[in-house]
């Protein structure tokens, strides 16, 4: 088994410790469902407990979205080795696990995930969301951005080959 990368642990620590930080400070200051308005129709901090996935999709099917959670960690794992090691696939590797595994302690402790972000736009109320959702989705970017790039071993491997 391959050493874990210090800088992308760090990353992931530093994701994790804060969103539950966050997490924590949200929950002590508002009731489920209670909302403090910053930016009157467009952004407001909303408690919430989050049963489900994205969308509310598995609602109360907490198993099935911690095996699919694990089953990510573990794909994650595999595919960071095979990639070049550089400052955005680190921070990329770290966003993502840092994010899985901060929404992946909620559920094991809570039964559910504490989301709190709550954007309005367009008129559109876009699913209340945490700091992990946010590591999640920067890191998966990155991680497709490098693909396009090459950076993947499939990718290296493929131009050794020509």
């Amino acid at each position: 088994m391959p050493k874990v990368n210090r800088k992308i642990f760090i990353i992931a620590v530093i994701v994790l410790c804060l969103d539950h930080i966050v997490k924590s400070i949200i929950s002590a200051i508002l009731k489920v469902g209670e909302s403090i308005n910053i930016i009157p129709n467009f952004f407001s901090l909303t408690y919430i407990q989050n049963q489900g996935a994205a969308w509310g999709i598995f609602s109360n099917k907490p198993v099935i979205i911690i095996i699919t959670t694990a089953i990510a960690a573990l794909i994650i794992y595999k595919f960071m080795y095979s990639f070049k090691t550089n400052f955005r696939n680190n921070l990329a590797f770290g966003l993502v696990i840092g994010g899985l595994l901060g929404n992946l302690i909620d559920r094991l402790i809570f039964g559910y995930v504490r989301d709190f972000f709550d954007f309005q736009i367009f008129n559109y109320n876009y699913p209340v969301f945490n700091i992990s959702d946010i590591a999640i989705v920067i890191g998966v970017f990155l991680l497709i951005y490098a693909i396009i790039k090459g950076e993947d071993k499939h990718a290296n491997n493929s131009k050794r080959q020509q």
